[in-house]
């Protein structure tokens, strides 16, 4: 089963390497990597360069500019080749060696399902040995997502199939941008598109998915979902937005519940 995993990058040189070698660490070898790049003006392009030939026909480069990190991932999944598509973010690298197998075995062994998602933990961007939370998928339910909760998205592993079948039409989405004929993400979402992805395949198309207990990535803290209070302020109004743009029943003290389940992972965080 061959595995596509899409990294957007724009000017990433300073952690792209870290992502990279995670992935050629992987024991598992059926898979391509399509990088989208925005245009970077650092030495990512030449970072990518120096990586290909040890994927050995295995890495797509895609370079020009696009409208921003959803915009991207749309046109990296357009440009996989793969059964099964997955995102790495480029300042984030697997955790472990075995992951690409773990995925491949699942969806070989559960070929009804659509997608499986797994857990993923926060470090430190200056030290990524220090935990900062531990994300865990573990007691995520479909009934969970009025209340804003999701599946850990870096652990989400789809069908290229499921992502084809709830594509959006791009040309009835108001200030959508990007190519139209692409709209697996809606891009008039500033940060939480993956939520509205995720609340349109799992509450709304009710898709077969699977938790697999199982670290899968390791972020670096700081990035546009978790730096600060106008980041978060924005993801509640993208929240109430997804959900009712796809005619789910929330409301704002639904919606703040969420923080304190996110407080104790954190607390956590810090005893580890």
């Amino acid at each position: 089963m061959k595995i596509s995993i899409i990294t957007a990058t724009y000017n990433s040189g300073a952690t792209l390497r870290d992502t990279l070698e995670s992935i050629l660490r992987q024991d598992y070898s059926d898979y391509e990597l399509v990088i989208k790049d925005g245009g970077s003006t650092d030495n990512t392009l030449d970072i990518c360069r120096e990586y290909e030939p040890r994927f050995e026909g295995r890495m797509k480069l895609l370079s020009s500019p696009d409208k921003g990190l959803y915009d991207a991932m749309n046109q990296g999944i357009r440009a996989t080749t793969g059964e099964v598509v997955g995102i790495l973010n480029s300042d984030d690298f697997y955790t472990s060696n075995g992951i690409l197998r773990i995925i491949a075995r699942q969806f070989e062994e559960t070929p009804d399902i659509d997608a499986l998602y797994g857990d993923i933990h926060y470090v430190r961007a200056d030290d990524t040995s220090k935990l900062v939370r531990y994300y865990s998928s573990k007691m995520f339910r479909r009934g969970w997502m009025r209340f804003g909760f999701m599946p850990a998205h870096p652990s989400f592993y789809c069908k290229k199939a499921t992502y084809e079948r709830f594509k959006l039409d791009g040309t009835k989405i108001e200030g959508f941008k990007g190519d139209v004929s692409c709209a697996y993400f809606n891009t008039s979402y500033k940060i939480a598109a993956d939520f509205e992805f995720l609340v349109r395949t799992i509450f709304v198309g009710r898709i077969k998915t699977h938790y697999i207990n199982r670290d899968f990535v390791t972020m670096r803290s700081g990035g546009t979902s978790n730096s600060g209070a106008s980041s978060h302020w924005q993801i509640n109004r993208d929240h109430q937005k997804a959900l009712k743009e796809n005619g789910v029943y929330s409301n704002i003290l639904f919606l703040a519940l969420r923080y304190v389940y996110k407080i104790g992972e954190l607390a956590l965080g810090r005893l580890s």
